[in-house]
């Protein structure tokens, strides 16, 4: 069964205490929570601040993705405003592995983002390190765009690196996700499925969460 984590980007900004309760009552899995700069990706999304006070309403993990520069000076931050899982972008750590050990230090899992024009194999020798990948298969920066074709076989080539390392790394998708390729996603060999449009955008979004934790 997929776990969901639905991204709090796609909900309605001036209700965010309502959409964070009504992902409480759903079926998903974790509460997916993009940090954006303006600097790394084209777009500024939300801060400190907002994740603290979705923190105080989540009674899921908290599954934080950091599309900034420089995101070693915030992971303290991070943890304390409420993080259970930290992933940065591979294309903005220069050190990674220290990366993913402070993050560990810290006391949250850790994951590494991969944009899609980044191969897999560069996580070859951290991949052992890893609690989470995430594959994005849409380009970083917004909400609502097609689905990049070749992200299967990303999954695909990732899988079988974990399964050759038998590590417990798990994979996330995020972008373009719905239930036709959330399906072909979770065939590749993905765990976890990221859903934001798709989810808030539905006329139900908890009938739509339970209809992704079916794939």
């Amino acid at each position: 069964m997929a776990i969901v984590s639905p991204s709090l980007l796609s909900c309605d900004f001036a209700n965010i205490q309502r959409d964070v309760e009504m992902l409480n009552q759903s079926e998903a899995d974790w509460l997916h929570i993009d940090v954006m700069d303006g600097v790394f990706v084209p777009n500024i999304s939300f801060g400190l601040p907002v994740v603290k006070a979705m923190a105080k309403h989540a009674k899921k993990t908290m599954d934080v993705h950091l599309m900034i520069q420089n995101p070693d000076q915030y992971i303290l931050d991070f943890k304390n405003a409420g993080a259970d899982m930290l992933t940065v972008h591979y294309e903005a750590c220069t050190h990674l592995h220290r990366t993913i050990q402070s993050i560990k230090q810290a006391g949250m899992k850790a994951g590494v983002a991969l944009n899609p024009h980044t191969p897999v194999f560069l996580l070859k020798d951290i991949l052992q390190d890893l609690d989470l990948v995430l594959i994005m298969s849409v380009n970083p920066g917004f909400g609502g765009q097609s689905f990049i074709e070749h992200s299967i076989e990303k999954v695909k080539e990732l899988k079988a690196m974990i399964s050759d390392q038998n590590t417990h790394t798990l994979i996330e998708v995020d972008g373009g996700v719905n239930l036709e390729t959330g399906s072909r996603l979770i065939n590749a060999g993905a765990d976890a499925l990221v859903a934001g449009s798709f989810v808030f955008n539905s006329e139900s979004p908890s009938q739509t969460i339970q209809a992704l934790k079916q794939l």
